[in-house]
């Protein structure tokens, strides 16, 4: 048979093997190739149009933007909603609400004991800001050793590592917490970003009408004492995106309360000499229910 009709064609595309294969690939590839011939023939997708559709995605893996488009499709945050869906179900104690890591993650950040200078090297970029609390467990009780890798981008919006300007590890440090669990740092109140114009992904979002814009905030993977490694981020009150964040990443209980400071007593060890802003925030964390939970790891790694 060399004459094919659509639904013919998608049945060869979805059938035919010479080897047993991965079942669970097999079913999702063919669930997921069938709407896209669905999509085509519904919407009359022409040849030029769905050449420029593959053409698009070879720029937007050319320019390491996936990570961007799966956060601003929603898909980071529908992995979430899913795992916080499961862990309901399965009655499962909650912890602080998980949020997207982001695709700007970078492991093997230099390592502090109880507190850092996160800024340093950045010092008069930003409004000063001290961050201070606990890892904690679900029951209250201190995770002592726990290990607090903290990142966030500069006074531009943008961060070390994609940016050749910025050192390696700028505004970013792993923090191990105390015997009480405590940690701290000092460093800038960051600004919010928009996502790179003249790229494949800002071309996207301008053809769907959508801004690219994410509100200020400050990145988190949590890990210690074999609990549950969580990752999050905290947002800074009062930004314009704050509940438009075209990551879809805003969370009740992530958004922040700004504490004044005049005094800088108790923070010289911070270096802190002039009025700053404080953070409280205290992260808990679930328990482990495998080895593989309590591992913290960026989402590629473990995709490895």
């Amino acid at each position: 048979m060399s004459e094919l009709d659509i639904h013919q064609l998608l049945d060869l595309v979805n059938t035919r093997q010479v080897e047993p294969g991965d079942e669970r690939v097999r079913a999702i590839t063919a669930r997921i190739v069938g709407d896209l011939f669905q999509t085509i023939d519904e919407f009359d997708v022409n040849p030029d149009e769905f050449w420029a559709a593959t053409k698009w995605l070879t720029r937007l893996g050319q320019a390491d933007m996936i990570g961007l488009i799966t956060a601003g499709l929603g898909f980071d945050r529908l992995l979430d909603i899913r795992e916080d869906e499961a862990d309901r179900a399965a009655r499962r104690a909650l912890g602080t609400p998980r949020a997207i890591e982001g695709p700007l993650y970078i492991a093997g950040a230099p390592l502090h004991q109880h507190e850092v200078k996160l800024d340093e090297g950045n010092e008069g970029k930003g409004q000063p800001l001290v961050m201070e609390g606990r890892v904690l467990d679900v029951h209250g009780n201190p995770v002592a050793n726990a290990l607090v890798d903290v990142w966030h981008c500069n006074e531009l919006g943008r961060y070390s590592h994609f940016d050749p300007d910025q050192p390696d590890y700028n505004l970013r440090r792993r923090i191990q917490t105390n015997a009480e669990g405590a940690y701290r740092f000092r460093s800038f109140l960051p600004p919010g970003y928009a996502i790179p114009p003249n790229s494949p992904v800002s071309e996207l979002f301008s053809l769907l009408g959508r801004h690219g814009n994410r509100p200020a905030h400050v990145h988190f993977l949590v890990s210690g004492a074999g609990k549950r490694a969580l990752t999050t981020q905290i947002n800074i009150p009062g930004d314009t995106f704050l509940d438009d964040d075209f990551a879809f990443a805003t969370r009740d209980g992530l958004v922040v309360a700004l504490e004044p400071v005049q005094s800088a007593a108790g923070y010289e060890s911070l270096g802190v000499d002039r009025p700053f802003t404080r953070v409280r925030f205290d992260f808990r964390l679930q328990d482990a229910l495998s080895e593989d939970e309590a591992t913290p790891a960026s989402r590629y790694d473990r995709a490895a």
